[in-house]
């Protein structure tokens, strides 16, 4: 999947939906997807939920992550404005080239964005993904295999990890 990040707009429109993983804070500038936040950072107070105002595009995005969390879909087709340092923003497009199924470590993806010193970097990079699950920063292991550093909690991680195996295992048996 290719990440291509658009320029913020001003507006904000929040919901938060329940999942199968939990409830998600999802947040749009009325013109691309601006973030994506896990169960673990909320609740979130005083934000509406299933809020009719909060646009088409939120209720699209939550459409493709249902999807997603159902093993039906891949990849993501909303646009994205994230905000985030020229690095931190390399980082995230890093991310969103790492195939779905598969996972790399802090030091591939630190040598695919040009910075092979820069292991810790990235996982600082990783730890603020706004767009969590969409930009699949789930898909970043330990040099070893490690499952480590997920801000969402390791848990998830492991789900999502083994949602996204299911799939290729379940590909590969049909062919």
């Amino acid at each position: 999947m290719t990440v291509e990040f658009v320029t913020p707009c001003e507006q904000r429109f929040s919901l938060v939906v329940a999942t199968t993983i939990g409830e998600l804070l999802i947040v749009s500038d009325g013109g691309s997807l601006t973030e994506l936040r896990l169960p673990a950072f909320g609740p979130w107070p005083g934000v509406e939920r299933d809020a009719p105002k909060a646009g088409t595009l939120l209720f699209d995005a939550l459409e493709q992550i249902d999807g997603y969390l159902l093993g039906a879909i891949r990849t993501f087709s909303i646009p994205l404005a994230p905000t985030g340092t020229e690095f931190q923003r390399s980082v995230w497009r890093a991310l969103g080239a790492i195939p779905y199924g598969e996972t790399r470590s802090y030091g591939e993806v630190a040598a695919a964005v040009g910075r092979p010193k820069a292991a810790r970097a990235i996982g600082a990079a990783n730890h603020v993904n706004p767009l969590a699950i969409i930009v699949p920063c789930h898909r970043v292991i330990g040099a070893g295999g490690a499952l480590v550093g997920y801000a969402g909690g390791l848990e998830l991680k492991t789900e999502l990890l083994t949602l996204e195996a299911r799939g290729i295992s379940k590909e590969v048996s049909t062919r």
